[in-house]
């Protein structure tokens, strides 16, 4: 089954009107050496700040950002901390980005609260900003000028809704206490966490809407956001959040690992490519997913990648959801672009799919099944 999410955007970074332009400068060609692009010779430059170079999301991030400055004419120059836990390394690179004074900047945030001391300073400095992948929400009014990114929130409800239909039999027959597993990469993240409780939310809908008791379980600030939040003792279903202390594949399996050998789960969902990795590698040594709870544990996960599409094509994942990481880089530095030509920019909603081994091969999914 193939599900389209349509994005509608968290709020925090508003429309922008029309603007004066940014200072056309006369300072650099297209990455490739050639004549600038539509602005006619002149050459805007921005700085991106993505939130890694670890997973091949952000290397597709990088090529919609590649194909953009080779279409505009534009120069770029791309950082990114080594990993999405390094939040101080991260921030100080925005910093060193706003110090460039460059014509812009686009920004993927690892904690939405970290940053907004920063875009008070580009704010400050007269230097747009785009976020793109996640918002922030609290941003400093005016310091945003759009937001590109998926509405995690639907997307993660995608996963549990297709999780759901898979494991609620066993739900609706269980006569003791089931448990599903969530492992989030973080909890500072507008994206992760939207996804995390997007995830939470929907299946716990859906679980009361026949009849069963939930109760949320694990890292507090996922449970603390829980309307109406079961009894753990007493639940008919655990739902368990974790988040390794950082996000690497190898903190991510030791979390999913912790979930997968407790005798009551049933599924469990790892909601980015990395902590879907981790879910992926701590079965390596357990060899307990499968296509039902019969057969073992369920198991989705979220975003593309050599590793994730392997384990959707051979049923070792029931599915996953990708996003439009080429989309969201191509439109982060073609929404500066057109700011800085005096037009109007605004949020971007990009979309994500539910894929799995019968639909990763038709023509709107397969070209953002990254590698």
């Amino acid at each position: 089954m193939k599900k389209k999410v349509l994005a509608v955007l968290l709020g925090g970074c508003m429309v922008a009107g029309l603007v004066a332009g940014c200072g056309s400068k006369d300072n650099g060609t297209a990455a490739d050496g050639g004549e600038g692009g539509e602005g006619g010779g002149s050459s805007y430059h921005f700085e991106v700040v993505v939130k890694s170079f670890q997973s091949t999301y952000w290397q597709a991030a990088i090529q919609g950002i590649d194909a953009a400055v080779e279409e505009l004419g534009v120069t770029v120059n791309t950082t990114g901390p080594n990993a999405e836990s390094d939040i101080a390394d991260q921030v100080q690179q925005l910093n060193n980005a706003i110090s460039q004074k460059p014509d812009g900047i686009a920004l993927a945030a690892n904690d939405q609260s970290a940053v907004i001391p920063s875009l008070q300073d580009a704010l400050d400095a007269g230097i747009p900003v785009v976020c793109f992948d996640t918002g922030v929400p609290d941003a400093p009014e005016g310091s945003v000028i759009a937001t590109i990114a998926t509405d995690n929130e639907s997307a993660g409800a995608v996963a549990a809704e297709n999780m759901y239909e898979v494991i609620k039999d066993t739900i609706a027959n269980a006569t003791e206490q089931v448990r599903i597993g969530e492992v989030n990469q973080d909890a500072t993240s507008a994206n992760i966490s939207g996804r995390g409780m997007g995830f939470i939310n929907k299946m716990k809908e859906l679980i009361e809407a026949d009849g069963k008791t939930v109760a949320v379980v694990g890292n507090q600030y996922y449970v603390d956001q829980v309307e109406n939040n079961g009894d753990e003792g007493s639940a008919d279903v655990i739902i368990e959040v974790a988040v390794p202390a950082q996000t690497t594949v190898e903190l991510s399996s030791t979390e999913a690992s912790n979930i997968m050998t407790k005798e009551d789960t049933i599924a469990i969902f790892g909601s980015n490519q990395v902590t879907a990795e981790g879910v992926l590698t701590a079965n390596q040594n357990l060899s307990v997913l499968a296509a039902t709870p019969d057969e073992g544990i369920v198991g989705v996960g979220f975003d593309a990648g050599a590793t994730l599409k392997a384990a959707v094509a051979d049923g070792t994942l029931i599915g996953a959801v990708t996003q439009a990481p080429v989309d969201q880089g191509n439109l982060a530095i073609k929404a500066l672009y057109d700011y800085c030509e005096g037009k109007e920019v605004k949020d971007i909603a990009t979309d994500s799919y539910w894929y799995d081994a019968e639909n990763m091969e038709e023509a709107d999914i397969a070209p953002n099944l990254y590698d």
